[in-house]
């Protein structure tokens, strides 16, 4: 954690030169299944960048929706000629088994486009105003193939959502930090950007399209191992797009099942290494404080120590991310938050490498 810290720190924010024009046509890509609620906002949010309209294209991919979301984006492109409405099923035959619909109707918007650079969100997402200026900036400025840029909570009003906040932050800090040092590939499929050339030199998603997850981070590797050094993070708080927290703890559990279920696929081994150290840490510490619970009190002075030691570390790391996106005051549900982290850390890293989870009505294994 001192390393990503040190990272993070070391990491150049970077700002939008005064005056920039750009030059590069944009595809932004928004899959959206049963995402009635949110669609509009997230419409909205885009059609207010101050990007050239000429350079812009909107495409909204439809995944099999029973709501009414392919309704209100058709509804939303009559207002705004750059939002094209594809609906997934219209390139789908019906027997063709597919457990990746995301990374499908992502596919088949880049496919259904012809710019040069991708852009991908997701359609419960609301994006800063200059949040496509920022990113094609730094674009224009370093050309990588792909750039992570950040992505956070908003709109919290319980306790449970504001722990997932802190939480998602500290990942910010370990995204930014591992770009920089080069010790992994992590992102958020959220905020993303790469190269048309980029995704069909490796292939897109061919030989991850069996996991429902990881249209981010496995795409990420991908393009990591063909192009070293092609793949950076934009540490800039105007590119970051916000989104809620889930609600309930049943969406909760299933999100972050959704998420892990693709660990055991990292090729980094940084990546793999951190997770396994951070779970059995917490694994352990789970296990000797239930111990001293039994009678085992000769643990109780290790439980203090690895506890405080969590505490010290998380809370120098959630210190530095949340100075970052403006949220210190977050920080006073710091040590309720931890003992609710201990046990969410422990049971998603099983329950992701082992259970079946639900997701926008589907059940994936």
């Amino acid at each position: 954690m001192g390393i990503y810290i040190t990272g993070w720190l070391c990491l150049p924010g970077w700002r939008v030169a005064a005056g920039f024009k750009p030059q590069t046509p944009v595809t932004i890509i928004i899959p959206a299944r049963n995402e009635q609620a949110h669609i509009v906002a997230c419409l909205r949010a885009v059609m207010l960048q101050q990007y050239p309209p000429h350079l812009l294209e909107i495409m909204v991919v439809d995944d099999h929706s029973d709501d009414n979301t392919a309704a209100l984006a058709q509804e939303m492109a009559q207002l705004c000629p750059q939002i094209k409405v594809l609906r997934l099923a219209d390139f789908m035959p019906d027997a063709q088994p597919v457990n990746a619909y995301k990374k499908k109707a992502i596919e088949t918007g880049i496919q259904h486009s012809s710019n040069p650079l991708i852009i991908t969100t997701d359609a419960d997402c609301v994006a800063a105003p200059q949040w496509l200026n920022t990113l094609v900036g730094f674009y224009e400025q370093y050309r990588p193939q792909l750039i992570a840029a950040p992505v956070c909570f908003t709109n919290e009003r319980t306790f449970f959502e504001r722990f997932q906040t802190l939480d998602f932050m500290g990942m910010m800090v370990t995204t930014g930090a591992m770009a920089y040092l080069h010790t992994g590939n992590m992102c958020n499929g959220a905020n993303l950007a790469y190269t048309r050339h980029a995704f069909e030199t490796v292939g897109g998603f061919k030989d991850i399209d069996h996991l429902a997850s990881g249209d981010d981070m496995l795409l990420m590797a991908k393009i990591a191992r063909k192009y070293p050094g092609g793949v950076r993070f934009l540490k800039n708080y105007g590119a970051t797009v916000f989104t809620c927290a889930q609600p309930t703890l049943q969406a909760f559990v299933n999100q972050r099942v959704r998420w892990a279920s693709k660990s055991g696929q990292y090729p980094d081994a940084g990546i793999t290494a951190s997770l396994i150290l951070v779970f059995l840490f917490n694994l352990l510490l789970l296990f000797n404080f239930t111990a001293c619970l039994s009678g085992a009190f000769n643990l109780c002075m290790i439980v203090a120590m690895q506890f405080a030691a969590k505490c010290i570390a998380d809370f120098i790391y959630l210190t530095v991310g949340a100075r970052f996106f403006g949220r210190c005051k977050l920080l006073w549900l710091f040590l309720p938050a931890q003992l609710l982290h201990i046990v969410y850390i422990a049971v998603i890293g099983i329950w992701g490498n082992l259970g079946k989870y639900t997701w926008k009505g589907r059940t994936v294994k």
